[in-house]
């Protein structure tokens, strides 16, 4: 049996004898990556039902189908991103050329989540891949059937030495972080991400941290309040809130908090019935720990919508909590799951305050239409990314980078960020040989006069 060790080494090997980095390579392991996930579409279905049970809807958009957009895009501009990027130089570098080059790290180690098993695995691959990189890829072991899947699938459709799946449990990570690779890619807990980079540092591995956090949705009181209830459902109940960007808690004005609640209440019903536990898309909790960890929250404040759990199912309802506060078990850690905490202001400067001696989280969804506070919210907070007036949108435009600061990670990727994250950026600069200026050398009174004068 081939060794974790013998797998990172013969990737290396393979990257070394250079099979990863022209064009035409590239292009056609991201259109065979493509073609394998339209060749097993209906099976990825089947996978992801099986472990979270989601619906051929939730499957397609957030995962199926943003692979595809995002192997498009990276076709389209790959030739583009490849080249040399010219810069300019001071006169004092007159008569040379100036340039940075794309180098790819070598050979790289994705540990990617459960609750985007296929999506959070492979939207890393693709920048890895376009960036010339060889990639060893370890599936969270809690979505077994998608692990497996993946495993079976990359291994029909690329060479192990190029690109492998590795599956295991918490020592196969163990194992893994114990290697010498070239990047990391990490994408989980704050908790485990600072296991990952302490292992990296290591060997000084560079690593990109996708994290989580509590990232809150504001509601002001001019907002507009039925869209804003609408998409604060939306991106909180999509995969039963087990997303790294969902709102994890509301902060709303007062004077709008009772509407706001009732047209929450209106969608909740809206999109996944007067019973969720008994629609057949509604996604479950991926594990029975987790499923018991959410249930605990619901002690808190008040029950205001939702509540009820099926352990058999692994299923809870979208649930709202009214009447909390900051210091109550639910606002001390990321929910990850279809809980929806609501907290309320007078006026937003205190809300900003108060979201600003929090850790810095992954996301931030501001509702209001003055400009003037939508532009204090953005410089005056830092987060890692977010949306005026909608959740999680900003996920899908591959023009914006997406990742987290602080507690809620380091790096980012999606679209060209994803090429530059797995990206040595080289720095050339190819200097004349048709004449040589003398004033930089020792022993010249004008030299020394002339560097005085352009360096001043």
């Amino acid at each position: 049996m081939t060794t974790i060790n013998q797998i990172v080494e013969e990737q290396r090997a393979f990257y070394q004898n250079g099979n990863t980095r022209d064009y035409q390579t590239r292009r056609a392991s991201l259109e065979s990556l493509k073609r394998m996930l339209k060749k097993h579409e209906k099976e990825i279905y089947h996978a992801l039902r099986s472990d979270l049970n989601k619906s051929e809807h939730e499957a397609y958009t957030t995962e199926i189908g943003f692979l595809y957009s995002e192997i498009d895009f990276t076709l389209k501009n790959l030739m583009n991103w490849m080249e040399p990027t010219k810069v300019t130089a001071p006169i004092t570098h007159k008569g040379t050329k100036n340039y940075i080059v794309h180098e790819p790290y070598g050979v790289s180690l994705i540990i990617s989540p459960w609750n985007y098993p296929l999506q959070l695995a492979l939207a890393p691959a693709i920048g890895a891949i376009a960036a010339g990189n060889c990639v060893v890829i370890k599936p969270s072991e809690h979505a077994k059937a998608t692990s497996s899947l993946l495993a079976s699938m990359i291994k029909r459709t690329f060479d192990p030495s190029y690109i492998t799946v590795i599956e295991g449990e918490k020592e196969t990570n163990q194992e893994l972080l114990r290697q010498r690779f070239d990047y990391i890619f990490f994408t989980g807990s704050t908790e485990v991400g600072r296991i990952v980079m302490k292992q990296a540092s290591t060997h000084l591995t560079p690593v990109t941290l996708e994290l989580g956090g509590k990232s809150p949705a504001i509601v002001d009181k001019d907002a507009n309040i039925n869209l804003a209830a609408k998409r604060i459902v939306w991106g909180k109940f999509t995969n039963a809130g087990q997303t790294c960007v969902a709102p994890d808690y509301v902060y709303v004005h007062e004077k709008v908090k009772f509407k706001l609640l009732k047209a929450m209440k209106k969608y909740i019903k809206s999109f996944y019935g007067k019973e969720p536990l008994n629609n057949p898309d509604y996604t479950k909790i991926i594990n029975e720990s987790h499923f018991d960890r959410i249930l605990g929250y619901l002690t808190d404040g008040t029950l205001l919508h939702g509540g009820n759990a099926d352990k058999q199912s692994l299923m809870i309802e979208p649930t709202i909590l009214d009447k909390i506060s900051w210091d109550d078990s639910v606002m001390q850690e990321e929910i990850f799951g279809p809980v929806l905490p609501v907290l309320s202001f007078t006026n937003v400067e205190e809300a900003v305050e108060m979201i600003s001696k929090q850790e810095k989280p992954l996301a931030l969804y501001y509702f209001g239409e003055n400009i003037k506070t939508q532009e204090q919210v953005i410089q005056y907070l830092s987060f890692g990314g977010g949306s005026i007036n909608d959740t999680i949108f900003h996920l899908a435009n591959p023009h914006l980078p997406f990742g987290g600061v602080g507690n809620s990670g380091m790096g980012q990727y999606h679209g060209q960020s994803s090429f530059k994250t797995f990206s040595h950026q080289k720095s050339i600069l190819k200097q004349s040989t048709k004449f040589d200026v003398p004033f930089r050398y020792p022993g010249s009174k004008l030299g020394k006069a002339v560097i005085k004068r352009i360096m001043k």
